[in-house]
């Protein structure tokens, strides 16, 4: 586990902050590790992860999806030379120097380190929330929005800034009608998406709305709501409820070892990713509760880097590392290095198949443990998903049989699979469904339960 090694550059989080850092980092040659992230705080990729169209980044005339942005962002770190690993950090030691950074599976001691874990989308509390989760609740329309539940229904938005207005456009090409639910009486959105929000016929903002709590009889019904003014409650129709109310920061590893202010986000040097322990760095919106955008998140990112290196440079630590003309072998390579599936008539003996026609010959015919991924357009975890469940399908290739379907294209597969969110992953075997895993998951647990299977 341990590395007997002193890294010049541990990178703790991903998205255009880490990722940028990480660019910078290896064009210096200082060969920074970065740790992604798995599950704690989100996605490896960040909230760009959960987001369809970005609009505003430059370079970018006609837009780009937030996962292709973040997959090109990674391409390029591991183009020059960034060693990264899809695991959560669950430990990190900055009393004593060199630094410590742990994970599960491993360890490092580094001179310095940037802090990119960014923040998590925030939960209301609501008393039936844990009931309904998943089961009407999500807080990824980009994810969920897709299932075949929400599809010609009602469905609700809590929130008031840019995020909820664009899951709310979003969900109108699902939903027969979106009811948009903010507490005051102006939405804080840039004007731009307020524009599109309340000239859209399809979504209705109901203003001074607060939610109370959530009805329903095993899936969600509606959504009981507050006037703030008044104080009336009612009783709001909606089969789907998807949040967008803010994020609080993901420093809990960092409390007691840096200085945080009175929410939780890091306190940064005016006008630098500098934190109060020198040669650590915080890029982002793990620092950053005003901007919150992806072009500022790379350019506190590029900041850092660049101070980073500054640092080891002045105090005679940097150890350089020429290039390497390969990337590493790690967790979440490229999707361009999977498998994809051509476009050839159905043979049972392959291994992977695509679609409804596929799945229903195989649920029938075959012998073999059936594995069946449902995605969703646009869906950030299950872009994350796609290079780690690939790997465990090549291990067992020829004994399983591997079928992934859209769910936007075979609605009926989905409805009848029970589907309430993407990436859900089903095991069946002789006409039986064994297991379902819902989210993204750890290859061993995917690789186990195949094992247990097979």
């Amino acid at each position: 586990m341990t590395n007997p090694t002193v890294e010049n550059l541990v990178i703790i989080g991903s998205g255009p902050a880490g990722y940028t850092a990480a660019i910078y980092a290896g064009r210096a040659n200082l060969k920074p590790v970065v740790f992604e992230g798995f599950q704690a705080g989100g996605l490896p990729g960040g909230q760009l992860m959960t987001t369809t169209e970005v609009e505003n980044f430059p370079g970018f005339p006609a837009g780009i999806t937030g996962p292709e942005l973040m997959d090109k962002m990674k391409a390029q770190a591991e183009r020059w030379g960034a060693e990264l690993y899809t695991e959560d950090v669950i430990s990190v030691d900055l009393s004593q120097r060199p630094f410590t950074v742990r994970s599960e599976e491993r360890e490092f001691k580094t001179h310095s380190i940037i802090i990119a874990t960014g923040a998590t989308a925030k939960r209301l509390g609501l008393p039936s929330e844990h009931t309904f989760w998943s089961r009407g609740i999500s807080a990824c329309a980009i994810c969920d929005g897709a299932t075949p539940i929400f599809h010609g229904a009602e469905l609700a938005v809590i929130g008031a800034g840019d995020s909820a207005a664009e899951e709310a456009i979003y969900l109108t090409k699902y939903g027969s009608k979106v009811n948009l639910l903010v507490r005051s009486e102006k939405m804080r959105a840039s004007k731009a998406m307020q524009d599109r929000v309340l000239t859209n016929p399809k979504i209705t903002v109901h203003w001074n709305t607060e939610a109370v709590d959530i009805y329903g009889n095993g899936h969600m019904e509606g959504v009981k709501v507050r006037n703030t003014k008044t104080g009336e409650e009612s009783l709001l129709h909606a089969k789907g409820l998807f949040y967008a109310i803010g994020h609080k920061p993901n420093t809990s590893l960092f409390e007691g070892q840096i200085q945080l202010d009175e929410v939780g986000y890091i306190v940064t040097k005016p006008g630098s990713p500098e934190t109060s322990v020198e040669g650590v760095y915080a890029a982002g919106d793990v620092q950053d509760h005003e901007y919150r955008q992806a072009i500022t998140a790379a350019g506190s990112g590029c900041a850092a880097a660049m101070l980073a290196e500054r640092w080891l440079s002045v105090n005679g630590l940097v150890e350089e590392y020429k290039q390497a003309p390969h990337t590493p072998d790690n967790e979440l390579e490229h999707e361009e290095s999977a498998k994809t599936v051509a476009p050839v008539e159905f043979d049972i003996n392959t291994t992977r198949h695509q679609g409804g026609f596929a799945l229903r010959k195989l649920f029938h015919d075959s012998d073999r443990l059936i594995v069946v991924k449902y995605v969703s357009p646009g869906c950030g975890p299950c872009h994350t998903l796609k290079p780690i469940l690939n790997k465990v399908v090549d291990e067992f290739d020829g004994k399983i049989h591997f079928v992934e379907i859209d769910i936007d294209k075979d609605r009926d597969i989905a409805e009848n699979a029970g589907v309430t969110g993407t990436p859900t992953v089903q095991f069946f075997k002789d006409k039986e469904l064994l297991q379902e895993v819902k989210g993204v998951k750890q290859k061993s647990q995917y690789r186990q339960l195949i094992e247990t299977n097979i």
